[in-house]
């Protein structure tokens, strides 16, 4: 096995710089005042490719010798690795192929493809997809690019934490998302080279923790499913070369699910006016789940490559999650004026009402109840129970009913 060593990642820190941005720190009051630490975000979601892998990618092809470049590239990938790989073929100028889940973005789909990479699409996680490109780079001769099981681009996505340790020397808390490993494996095994008190996080989804029951169990497991919206994340089965890493420089693992997700993609573009997409969202919704106080904390932002259909349905549940919109079922009598009344009681404190939907057939008495549904946006838990309130202190029986927009 490749040792990882400081000269290695020095190295790899050079050669990174040629085509990787350093995404300097923001400082956030608003995570540092809601957890009582000081909290600094890493935005990898602006690099050129919008996410860190192109830093992994472009320092695995240049360890590479020029008869493996020339037979072609070859790697499997959720999107974010796929451009990474697809923009470093280019400035090389050899042949990229991509095999990427049939459940990717299309964002991360059309961008692998503009950067003149060829695009196929297999099975319905990234394993699947691993698998068939194995198959084609034993079939073509192409050279394989791992997208986290291989230490040269673990050293690439390492170089991350040597640009936060050079703009914050004294940070205490450094965290990093995980799916395959790689990332934090560079992350974790530099810190810890070049300042042992630093702590590390990885933070998983729950409902994809492969590298945490791995590390749990002490050897590589796999899955038998996932299922998170975080898909840049959804691995069954985290790296074996890198496993020995991680194992031993990692502090700990945190999972979060995916609602605290999409409340953190509300949170990110609110207060920083940033995208970031679920994955690279890990670690902000991670940092309620530290127990620490007057630390300082980064969080690695690893992406922001998200189509806009999910931005969408994202935006909607966040408000969902947050009270901000919500359903409201009552009966009332079919006649003139009822319809204004419901209204009324709600203008008074200030609900704005954004659907109405009425049902004459949920009783076979039309005269004694009729179903109005009103879809409300509100201020937040404080005035929707408010609106509530008023509506069972003005003659109605208010329930609570799934949104529907």
């Amino acid at each position: 096995m490749k040792e990882l060593s400081l000269d290695k990642f020095e190295e790899a820190y050079e050669i990174v710089k040629e085509v990787a941005s350093e995404t300097k720190l923001v400082f956030s009051d608003y995570f540092s005042a809601q957890t009582g630490n000081k909290v600094y975000l890493k935005p990898e979601n602006m690099q050129l490719t919008g996410a860190y892998k192109l830093r992994g990618a472009y320092y695995k092809i240049s360890t590479l010798s020029e008869e493996e470049r020339k037979k072609g590239l070859i790697t499997a990938s959720a999107g974010n690795h796929a451009q990474g790989v697809a923009y470093a073929a280019k400035c090389y100028g050899v042949k990229a192929v991509i095999v990427m889940p049939t459940t990717t973005p299309l964002i991360k789909v059309n961008r692998t493809k503009s950067y003149g990479a060829e695009v196929i699409l297999q099975g319905d996680v990234y394993d699947e997809a691993c698998a068939h490109a194995y198959q084609l780079a034993e079939e073509k001769g192409y050279t394989f690019v791992h997208p986290f099981d291989d230490l040269d681009v673990a050293c690439g996505q390492g170089t991350i934490a040597m640009e936060i340790i050079k703009e914050l020397p004294l940070v205490d808390y450094i965290l990093v998302p995980i799916g395959g490993g790689g990332l934090a494996t560079g992350v974790s095994t530099l810190a810890k080279l070049l300042n042992p008190k630093i702590k590390v996080i990885g933070v998983e989804p729950a409902g994809a923790n492969c590298m945490q029951e791995s590390i749990r169990e002490g050897k590589v497991l796999t899955l038998e499913h996932v299922n998170t919206i975080a898909d840049g994340t959804a691995v069954k089965t985290p790296g074996v070369n890198i496993f020995p890493y991680v194992s031993e420089n990692l502090d700990d693992i945190i999972t979060v699910e995916d609602e605290e997700l999409v409340v953190s993609f509300l949170d990110m573009v609110e207060n920083h006016k940033m995208i970031v997409e679920n994955s690279g969202l890990l670690t902000v919704a991670a940092l309620k789940h530290l127990d620490v106080k007057n630390k300082k904390i980064v969080s690695i932002l690893s992406g922001g490559n998200m189509d806009v259909i999910t931005m969408s349905s994202v935006v909607q549940q966040g408000l969902v999650l947050r009270d901000r919109i919500f359903t409201v079922s009552v009966l009332l009598p079919d006649k003139p004026g009822e319809l204004s009344r419901v209204s009324d009681v709600i203008a008074k404190q200030s609900g704005n009402v954004i659907k109405l939907e009425h049902n004459q057939f949920v009783s076979i008495n039309r005269n004694a109840a009729v179903e109005l549904r009103i879809t409300l946006e509100a201020y937040g838990t404080e005035h929707k129970k408010q609106i509530m309130e008023a509506l069972q202190q003005n003659g109605y029986q208010p329930k609570l009913v799934r949104v529907g927009i």
